[in-house]
C-alpha cells in the first residue's frame, strides 16, 4: 500500500508519497506565497491530486491520505484551526479534501502538527522503540507532540501539547496573552522579541541590527561572535527551555525528549546545558531517566508524521 503525506506550514506545504515499507518515493514542495483561507485548501487538494496522477503513473495504489497542520485538528469533526492560516478557525479540511478526490475509498487522515512530529521521530527517527516520549518543537511557536504509553496524548478537545503557553515566570504579564509565557520568551519569534526589548547598549553587536528586522538567526549569529546581549538572550532561553523540560520530565516521566523545528537548529549545541538547567528544577529520579536528543527527521518529521498516519488502521 503507498499513502500520501502532506505538511502544512505557515509559509509552505511539503508533499510525499511513501511506499508500503515506509520510503519516500518522491517529494516536492510549495509555496503558500500569501493564500488565505480556500486558496490553501485549494492548493492542498490540488497537491494531492497531482500526486495521484503520478502514483498511478508508476501504479502504485494509494490507501489512504495523511494531512499534519500547523494548530488543532478537531479530530470528531475534521476542522482545523491554523492561527497562522488566515480565516482557518473551524475549517472543514477533511471534508473538503475529501470531496476534491475521485475515488472516496481513500481515506483522509488529518492531525496536528506537533502530534505528526512525534510519531514521525517513533516511526522512523529518534524516538523508534519508545512507548513515552516528546517532541518539543520550537520555530516560529512551540508545541510539544506528547507520547504517553504508545498513543499521542490529545485531550478532550485535541488541544493537548499547546506547551507555549505554560507558566515559567511571574507575575503575569499582559504580552503573553496572544502566545504564552514559554513561546513569549524561548520561541523565534520569541528570541526577537526579547532581543528587541533587551537592546539598548550603543556598543553591543546587536545594535548594528534595524529592530524590526531583527531575527532569531541574527541573535544566534551575534551570540557566536561574542556579543554580550545575544550571551544574556540565549542565556535566558535555555533557562525557560531548562524549566519546560523539567515540567515535561516530572509531569510524563518520558523517556527521550527530541527537540525539533527551526530553532534547534543553531539550539541543538546547548542540549548539554538545557539538561543543566532541568536538573534544578525537575523530579531527581526522572531526570536521570531521559535522554535530551535532536530530531533524527529535520523538517521532514512532520511528513513522516502524516505518513505514518495514513498508514496507521
Amino acid at each position: 500500500m503507498a499513502v500520501i503525506a502532506l505538511d502544512l506550514g505557515g509559509t509552505k506545504l511539503a508533499a510525499a508519497l511513501f511506499s508500503s515499507p515506509g520510503d519516500i518515493v518522491f517529494k516536492s514542495h510549495y509555496a503558500l506565497d500569501k493564500r488565505e483561507g480556500k486558496e490553501v485548501g485549494q492548493l492542498i487538494a490540488n497537491t494531492t491530486n497531482e500526486i495521484l496522477n503520478k502514483a498511478a503513473s508508476i501504479n502504485e495504489k494509494v490507501d489512504a491520505i495523511g494531512l499534519c497542520v500547523p494548530g488543532i485538528a478537531h479530530a470528531k469533526t475534521g476542522t482545523v484551526w491554523a492561527p497562522n492560516i488566515p480565516e482557518w478557525y473551524d475549517y472543514p479540511l477533511q471534508e473538503e479534501l475529501q470531496n476534491s478526490i475521485s475515488n472516496k475509498n481513500i481515506k483522509v487522515k488529518i492531525d496536528s502538527d506537533r502530534a505528526c512530529y512525534i510519531l514521525g521521530e517513533v516511526w522512523k527517527g529518534n524516538a523508534r522503540g519508545c512507548s513515552d516520549a516528546i517532541f518539543l518543537s520550537v520555530g516560529t511557536g512551540i508545541g510539544a507532540g506528547i507520547l504517553v504509553n504508545n498513543e499521542v496524548l490529545r485531550g478532550s478537545n485535541d488541544i493537548a501539547g499547546a506547551i507555549g503557553w505554560m507558566g515559567l515566570d511571574r507575575p503575569f504579564k499582559e504580552k503573553y496573552i496572544s502566545c504564552g509565557d514559554f513561546e513569549y520568551n524561548a520561541s523565534g519569534e520569541g528570541i526577537a522579541k526579547i532581543a528587541k526589548e533587551m537592546m539598548g547598549d550603543n556598543k553591543i553587536l546587536l545594535k548594528k541590527i534595524v529592530p524590526k528586522e531583527l531575527s532569531a538567526k541574527d541573535v544566534f549569529d551575534a551570540y557566536e561572535n561574542g556579543d554580550e546581549l545575544a550571551k544574556k538572550i540565549i542565556r535566558n532561553s535555555i533557562e525557560c527551555w531548562g524549566m519546560a523540560v523539567a515540567n515535561l520530565v516530572s509531569l510524563f516521566n518520558p523517556e527521550k525528549i527530541i527537540f525539533g523545528g527551526g530553532v534547534f537548529g543553531p539550539a541543538l549545541k546547548f542540549l548539554d546545558e538545557i539538561y543543566k538547567e532541568a536538573k534544578k528544577w525537575a523530579q531527581p529520579i526522572s531526570i536521570q531517566q531521559v535522554k535530551l536528543e535532536g530530531s533524527a527527521l529535520g523538517n521532514d518529521a512532520g511528513l513522516y508524521g502524516a505518513g505514518w498516519l495514513a498508514m496507521k488502521d
